[in-house]
């Protein structure tokens, strides 16, 4: 295996999806069991799962019942063994009778902004934990700085990128370019901007994913 092998993944997701925050850790997990035998660059894209969501969100709960119909105790199901899965890859998940589906275009407005400085996936993080453990709207203007702290960016620059929305248009734009690619639900990864995986897979399937890259650069 080749000591200069580099990969580029793209990762197509949204800050509310808890399957993108299982499927991106399973996939650091992988890349991991490589250590220095591969080079990777991730870049994040956004997609919105609600992009009709208003400014102070919906109960989780009722907005699962009403969008997928399901009962409360399916719902209930559903949270627990996404509990487990994230247990599992080190993610502390915290759900409620109170937690709320919010808005994340201005997250996706600051993603993309983050990637001038090469800090998107500190800045995704930091996103994916306040909301999913730490309970908090990634819609409001106070989260989405202390998130940009967190990943050690700018906060008076992020603030004027917000307030002027610097980025409104590029994120639109880009949501647009990855849903005419048959982008319709995430995560999505592309790897080398040719091999999509859909879902949150096993780390396995990552793996598999990755020699089969390897194998192909050696032939």
């Amino acid at each position: 295996m080749s000591t200069n092998t580099t990969l580029t993944i793209d990762i197509v997701s949204d800050v509310v999806c808890p399957w993108c925050y299982i499927g991106y850790q399973r996939l650091k997990q992988a890349l991991d069991a490589y250590q220095d035998k591969v080079q990777y660059t991730i870049r994040w894209h956004p997609f919105e799962l609600n992009p009709g969501m208003p400014a102070d969100g919906q109960l989780l709960s009722e907005h699962l019942a009403q969008k997928y119909q399901i009962t409360p105790e399916e719902s209930e199901e559903n949270r627990a063994r996404i509990v487990a899965l994230g247990e599992a890859c080190g993610i502390r998940f915290h759900f409620t009778a109170l937690s709320r589906i919010n808005n994340t275009f201005k997250a996706h407005q600051l993603l993309h902004w983050s990637a001038t400085y090469g800090r998107q996936t500190e800045l995704q993080l930091a996103l994916f934990e306040a909301y999913f453990t730490e309970q908090e709207n990634p819609n409001a203007l106070d989260v989405l700085l202390e998130a940009v702290d967190q990943a050690g960016l700018d906060r008076d620059e992020a603030e004027l990128v917000l307030k002027n929305n610097q980025f409104a248009e590029a994120v639109r734009a880009e949501e647009q370019v990855w849903t005419a690619r048959g982008i319709s639900a995430v995560p999505a990864f592309v790897f080398n901007e040719q091999y999509l995986v859909s879902g949150a897979q096993e780390i396995e399937t990552f793996q598999q994913v990755i020699d089969s890259l390897f194998n192909e650069a050696a032939e």
